[in-house]
C-alpha cells in the first residue's frame, strides 16, 4: 500500500492514523493512504517563510525562472508514470491526462520563458514615477516585491497536475515558498511530481512542502503575510472567508469556486452553418473532456430557439458515438468521474434538473465498456434541455459537476445576455458566429460577469483555443458566484503573490532601484 506522506521543515513526516484513501474509481481497489492532522505544520510553515523565502528571494527573477525550466526538465523525464498514476487514480484516458499533465508542463515552461524575459532584478517597478513636485525632484514609484510569508494552494480533484504548478509556477517565479494542500481523492500525482522536484534538489529547503490528507490546523498556521489560494465548493469557500486568518488578520486570498459556464449559438448560425458545427462539436468536447469535471465546462448551452431541436438533435447524435468505460481499453473516449462519491453527487443533481427539463439524450441507457457499474464511477453524458430557458431557474443555480449540460431556448440576444448572467458570474462564456460585429458586442458585455471570454468564428476555426481551455498568457477567474479570484494572465499571474508600495524619493534616488 502506498503511503502518501507530508513534507514540512525540509523532511517526510511518518504518516499517521485517521488520514483518508485513495481507491481507482473504475475497480474499487484501494490504491494509498493519507495521514491524519499533520503535526508540526507551524514550525513547517515558518520554515517556508523564513529558511525557504530567503533562499529563493535572494535570487533574482530570471534565476527562478531556471529553476522553472530545470523542473520541467524533471517532470518531462518521469511523464509516463504520470501517465500510468492519471489512469489508475483519476481513470482519465490517456488524452485527458494529457489536458493535466502537458497542461502543466507548458505552463510552467510559459512562466520559466516570462521569468527569464524580466531578468537580472530583484524588484518590479510598476507603471512610471509621478512627480510629487513642480520642479519634479521629488517623486512616487510604485514598486512590486515578493510577500513576506507563504503561498498555500488547496486544490480540487480534477487537476492534480496543471492545479498544481499553474499556482506554484507564478509563486516560485516571484520568489515565494509554496505549501500544497491536494484533495485527497487524486493526491498520488501530486505526490509524486512534488517528490520527483525535492529529490532533484532544484529549489532551496522549505520553497516546496505538501499536505496530504487532513487539512486540519491549515489555516489556523497562516500568519498576515501569506497567501491562500483555494480551488473547490463555494461552501468550503465561505468557510475560508470566515476564518480569523482571512476575516481578522486579512492573509490575502484568492477563490475558485462554484461557475455555471455558459456558451452561446449567435442568431445567425443556423443549421447548416460552420458556425452552427463548430458550436455543436465544442458543447460535445466539453460535456466529455475529463467527463466533464472541469470547471470551465460549458454548463449551459444557450440557443435561439428556433434551433432548440437541431442542436438537440445534433448533440444526441455526436454523443451516442463517444465510447465510455475503463480507460484501460484503447476504444473507450470518456473514462470516469474521479469516485464512487462524486458519481453520486452527479446522480443528486440530475434528479434535481430533470424537474424542470426534458432528457434529450440518456447516458444511463448507453453500455459501458468493461466496467462493473455496481462499483465503478464511470457514466455516459447526459443531455438535458428546456426550450423556454425561463422555466428552468435550477439550470442557473445549480452545478453537476460531471458530463452533463442543459440546452435553453433564448429569444433574442438581449436574452441571451440576461440568461448569462443569471449564472451570477462564471469563469467562462463563449459565442459562436460568423458575425463579427455581434461577436465583438455581445463579448464586451459578457465580460462584466465572466472572467474570460471566448468568441469563435469560422475564420479562427483552426487556431481557437477552446471554451474550457485556460492559457497561461490569459486570466483564470471569475466574478461573484465564481469566487471572485484571478490566477495566471501572463505577468498578473505574478501580482497576488507581490505587495504594492509607493517609494516617495528624489529621482536620484530612485534611479538607484534594482
Amino acid at each position: 500500500m502506498i503511503k502518501l506522506s507530508n513534507y514540512l521543515s525540509n523532511q517526510w513526516q511518518p504518516v499517521t492514523s485517521g488520514g483518508g484513501s485513495l481507491s481507482d474509481p473504475v475497480t474499487g481497489q484501494q490504491l494509498a493512504v493519507t495521514s491524519g492532522p499533520a503535526a508540526g505544520l507551524a514550525l513547517g510553515f515558518n520554515h517556508a517563510r523564513t529558511t525557504g523565502a530567503a533562499g529563493l528571494q535572494s535570487m533574482t527573477y530570471a534565476q527562478r525562472a531556471a529553476m522553472l525550466g530545470q523542473i520541467v526538465t524533471v517532470l518531462k523525464a518521469q511523464r509516463e508514470d504520470y501517465y500510468a498514476i492519471s489512469l489508475t487514480n483519476s481513470g482519465t484516458t490517456k488524452a485527458d491526462s494529457a489536458i493535466d499533465i502537458e497542461g502543466a508542463l507548458f505552463t510552467l515552461g510559459y512562466y520559466a520563458k516570462l521569468g527569464a524575459d524580466i531578468g537580472a532584478t530583484h524588484t518590479l517597478a510598476d507603471g512610471e514615477a509621478a512627480s510629487l513636485a513642480k520642479d519634479n525632484s521629488f517623486q512616487s514609484q510604485h514598486i512590486l516585491k515578493p510577500v513576506k510569508g507563504l503561498a498555500l494552494f488547496i486544490n480540487a480533484f480534477n487537476f492534480p497536475s496543471w492545479g498544481l504548478w499553474e499556482k506554484a509556477a507564478p509563486a516560485l517565479l516571484s520568489g515565494v515558498p509554496v505549501v500544497i494542500k491536494p484533495a485527497t481523492a487524486t493526491a498520488w500525482l501530486t505526490h509524486r511530481m512534488v517528490t520527483d522536484v525535492i529529490e532533484a534538489g532544484i529549489l532551496p529547503s522549505g520553497a516546496l512542502s505538501i499536505v496530504c490528507g487532513s487539512s486540519q490546523g491549515l489555516l489556523d498556521a497562516l500568519r498576515p503575510f501569506d497567501v491562500l489560494s483555494f480551488t473547490g465548493s463555494a461552501d468550503t469557500a465561505a468557510l475560508i472567508r470566515r476564518h480569523d486568518a482571512v476575516a481578522r488578520h486579512s492573509v490575502r486570498v484568492n477563490i475558485e469556486a462554484d461557475s455555471l459556464n455558459c456558451s452561446i449559438l449567435g442568431p445567425d448560425a443556423a443549421p447548416g452553418t460552420a458556425s452552427f458545427d463548430l458550436y455543436v462539436n465544442e458543447l460535445v468536447r466539453e460535456m466529455t473532456t475529463k467527463s466533464g469535471q472541469r470547471c470551465t465546462a460549458i454548463r449551459r448551452a444557450l440557443i435561439p430557439a428556433q434551433f432548440y431541436n437541431a442542436v438537440a438533435e445534433a448533440t444526441s447524435a455526436r454523443l451516442a458515438q463517444i465510447t465510455v468505460g475503463n480507460p484501460r481499453n484503447e476504444t473507450v473516449r470518456m473514462g470516469s468521474l474521479v469516485s464512487r462519491a462524486q458519481f453520486d453527487s452527479v446522480q443528486s443533481g440530475l434528479s434535481r434538473l430533470r424537474s424542470e427539463t426534458t432528457v434529450l439524450y440518456d447516458g444511463s441507457r448507453q453500455n459501458l465498456i468493461d466496467v462493473d457499474r455496481s462499483i465503478s464511477a464511470c457514466m455516459a453524458p447526459t443531455l438535458l434541455g428546456q426550450p423556454d430557458a425561463d422555466q428552468a431557474p435550477l439550470a442557473n443555480d445549480h452545478e453537476i459537476f460531471g458530463p452533463v449540460s442543459t440546452l435553453l431556448g433564448y429569444r433574442d440576444s438581449a436574452h441571451a445576455l440576461e440568461l448569462a448572467e443569471r449564472g451570477m458570474g462564471s469563469l467562462v462564456s463563449s459565442v459562436f458566429s460568423a458575425d463579427h460585429e455581434f461577436l465583438a458586442r455581445i463579448g464586451t458585455e459578457l465580460a462584466s460577469t465572466h472572467g474570460r471570454v471566448h468568441l469563435v468564428s469560422p475564420d479562427a476555426e483552426k487556431s481557437q483555443t477552446g471554451h474550457g481551455n485556460v492559457m497561461p498568457a490569459s486570466i483564470h477567474g471569475g466574478p461573484g458566484r465564481a469566487g471572485g479570484g484571478e490566477e495566471l494572465g501572463g505577468m498578473r499571474g505574478l501580482n497576488f503573490y507581490h505587495r504594492r508600495a509607493a517609494l516617495q524619493a528624489s529621482s536620484a534616488v530612485l534611479q538607484q532601484l534594482k
